[in-house]
């Protein structure tokens, strides 16, 4: 199992109604894409997002959240949630909508 469908198919339920969302596999995960930029997603069975940086600190004091450091080296603005933080659709809600709160701030990545 690359990533958990379970968490996929969880993530999608709160991304309904949210309009430009695309999904890719990359990083041997799945990342949702919100208006061409990377939001959310998903390696393995931890929620992958991309945050303000300015928020991270305090998102690391939260249960199950860690830095993202998928190269081994902290990445700026992206954390990992176990599922210890995600278990209810509230937990998992309120780390969706950090990322997407962000996300029209975030910068786009250059297209080849």
């Amino acid at each position: 199992m690359a990533y958990s469908e379970h968490l996929a198919d969880r993530i999608r339920l709160h991304l309904i109604n949210i309009e430009h969302v695309v999904e890719k596999k990359m990083m041997g995960g799945l990342t949702f894409m919100v208006n061409e930029k990377m939001c959310l997603g998903i390696i393995k069975d931890e929620l992958m997002l991309r945050i303000d940086p300015t928020e991270q600190e305090s998102a690391l004091s939260q249960p199950g959240c860690r830095i993202m450091d998928f190269t081994h080296r902290p990445m700026k603005g992206y954390v990992l949630v176990a599922e210890e933080g995600i278990n209810t659709n509230k937990e998992l809600a309120t780390w969706i909508n950090m990322a997407l709160d962000f996300n029209p701030r975030a910068k786009s990545s250059k297209k080849k």
